[in-house]
């Protein structure tokens, strides 16, 4: 499944609604790894590594917030599919500045004949945060490129317009104007996020007047976003990545380190690098260092996403519940993924909270409704809903699935057939996973999790889980 699992990350029309779907990040539980993402391949020749973090606007939920927000508009579900607009380093680290990323639905008449919009799709709309139109292109030949030129030619009026601000603030304080200087100097400290350049300029010349303005989300280093920079580290990511898809996490490790080497000031291989610590190899040492970084920097949504579920597992798996819980709350916050739904039903289903797993459980589906791994996922959950046959008969069907192993057993301890969780888990522990590491961690989850409790004492499971730790 590692491999038939890079299935795109899509947004497609279900029922009219636009759900985002996952690749199948698989492993014991609520699975991992890849990123904690990853969008599919489509009709592209490999997987991408840079995938945007558009938030669909749903009826139910808020609209994107930024000092400036671009709007995509598809013209269908097919559109979307095979746009090149999934994929942008550029629109990626735009998006850590404070850019908002916001889908329109195409059944959101409402929207789109607010932003001018009808008949008149595809689009992308580039507004202030008073919802000022900035610019815009349109027409069917929508394409990545255009749009990157469009958001870093408003980024350049911007960064120009907060350069004369400093020359004039330096000119005030120079005059001896103090007041007057640390006025305009907080007019750019106020946009650091969307210009990080620019307010570090200005927290320097504050901190000369005598006047401390701090943000530790504040980026020291600026990513590089030149056209040789960028194709160096999307050869090494992509590389990496195939790697990691193959189950070679030796070399993937390699190339994710080598990418985060080129660019400190890029989130996205450290993202991908401590993920691949976390679930893969077991390291949580060195996944917390890799995520402690990321965290500490100015960080795409979807990047401090991954980072905050990680420690988020590692910090429950340790001990501090608690701690763990306001992180996974954190991490949907900042980008809503399956994964992070996906472990927060674990956690709720070990508490026999089983109202709040099965919730979340829901959640998960709804991102992901046709993926095989949240499937499997969901059909443990069946068996205490008196859906015994269902579970089955998705459990059989899906056997064949290594990365599922995990959650097979457990579809099958909750159905009694002992022989067929124990060969599942011996799958999952001795042919899935490689690493002692890693057995130690998930082989003691096996022993504490509710969907083995008929098992707990059985000498033969006690052996199987003898790594636990």
């Amino acid at each position: 499944m590692r491999h038939s699992s890079v299935r795109f990350f899509v947004l497609f029309l279900l029922a009219l609604v636009i759900a985002g779907s996952a690749a199948a990040t698989c492993g014991g539980g609520g699975g991992g790894g890849m990123g904690g993402m990853m969008p599919p391949t489509g009709s592209m020749t490999q997987p991408q590594v840079y995938f945007v973090p558009w938030k669909v606007l749903n009826a139910t939920e808020d609209a994107v917030k930024g000092p400036l927000v671009l709007y995509w508009l598809p013209l269908s579900a097919e559109d979307i599919k095979h746009s090149d607009l999934l994929n942008s380093r550029q629109l990626t680290i735009y998006s850590s500045q404070c850019v908002g990323m916001q889908v329109i639905r195409p059944d959101d008449s409402a929207t789109i004949e607010k932003l001018s919009a009808t008949g008149k799709l595809p689009a992308c709309i580039l507004s202030n945060a008073d919802g000022k139109e900035l610019a815009r292109l349109e027409g069917p030949a929508l394409r990545v490129s255009a749009v990157e030129k469009m958001v870093r030619a408003e980024m350049d009026v911007r960064e120009t317009a907060a350069q004369k601000s400093l020359d004039d603030a330096n000119a005030k304080a120079t005059a001896g104007e103090k007041d007057a200087a640390v006025e305009a100097y907080k007019k750019v400290w106020d946009d650091r996020c969307l210009l990080p350049k620019k307010g570090r300029a200005a927290q320097k010349a504050l901190k000369k007047l005598g006047v401390t303005v701090e943000d530790a989300r504040l980026r020291t280093i600026d990513p590089q976003l030149d056209d040789k920079t960028t194709a160096l580290i999307e050869a090494k990511m992509e590389a990496g990545l195939h790697a990691e898809l193959h189950d070679d996490y030796p070399t993937a490790r390699k190339y994710y380190a080598e990418a985060a080497a080129i660019d400190a000031g890029d989130p996205v291989p450290l993202r991908f690098l401590g993920e691949l610590y976390r679930h893969h190899l077991g390291d949580w040492v060195k996944a917390r260092e890799v995520f402690g970084k990321l965290l500490a920097m100015q960080a795409d949504p979807l990047s401090r996403a991954v980072a905050l579920h990680g420690v988020g597992k590692m910090t429950i798996h340790d001990g501090d519940y608690a701690a763990g819980l306001e992180m996974f709350a954190q991490s949907i916050a900042a980008f809503p993924l399956a994964l992070t739904y996906r472990n927060l039903a674990v956690y709720w289903n070990s508490e026999k909270e089983r109202a709040k797993a099965d919730g979340y459980v829901k959640k998960a589906l709804e991102l992901e409704p046709e993926d095989p791994f949240n499937l499997i996922f969901a059909a443990t959950y069946m068996v205490d809903s008196g859906r015994s046959e269902e579970a089955l008969a998705i459990a059989k069907k899906n056997e064949g699935m290594m990365c599922a192993s995990y959650n097979l057993a457990a579809i099958y301890a909750l159905l009694g057939q002992k022989g067929k969780a124990m060969e599942m888990l011996h799958r999952h522990f001795y042919e899935f996973e490689r690493y002692d590491l890693v057995r130690e961690k998930e082989m003691m989850e096996a022993r504490v999790d509710y969907v083995f409790e008929s098992m707990r004492k059985d000498p033969d499971f006690i052996e199987l889980t003898k790594l636990a730790r």
